[in-house]
């Protein structure tokens, strides 16, 4: 949980917040997300995730090009001793990351979003909210 901003520097390298390195652990993978942010998974869930993606039939259109938009960027990273985890250009480039940055965590995952890009996802779909939280919820029963 949380909001964390913070600027990566020229070198593609961006602080990730102390309590997100404690639970990311020593080696972590960090891969294109969805809606133009990275996704970061400790390497246990990177493993879940990857368990959950093999049930996908390749045999399906749809399944074979999210296993490549998904799989083909992600990359085994670590954070240096200032606590900075250097980003590889593909994925700094799909995320449009040029100064500032947003870093979320979310359930499962941690998310770095380029500041525009994430406020523009924000009051695109801030109206949109409740409803989501209502079909959502009301969905999960008792």
């Amino acid at each position: 949980m949380g909001e964390y901003h913070h600027n990566i520097d020229d070198k593609a390298r961006i602080v990730l917040p102390s309590k997100f390195r404690e639970e990311l652990g020593d080696n972590f993978v960090v891969t294109r997300g969805l809606e133009g942010c990275l996704f970061v998974y400790s390497a246990k869930e990177w493993q879940n995730i990857v368990s959950k993606l093999k049930t996908l039939p390749f045999t399906k259109k749809d399944a074979r090009a999210f296993l490549r938009f998904f799989l083909s960027g992600a990359t085994e990273c670590q954070t240096d001793k200032q606590g900075r985890v250097a980003l590889p250009t593909p994925l700094v480039n799909y995320a449009n990351l040029k100064k500032e940055c947003i870093v979320i965590g979310v359930n499962d995952r941690i998310e770095i979003w380029s500041s525009d890009t994430f406020y523009s996802y924000f009051d695109k779909n801030e109206q949109n909210i409740s409803d989501l939280a209502e079909d959502l919820f009301d969905n999960m029963g008792d």
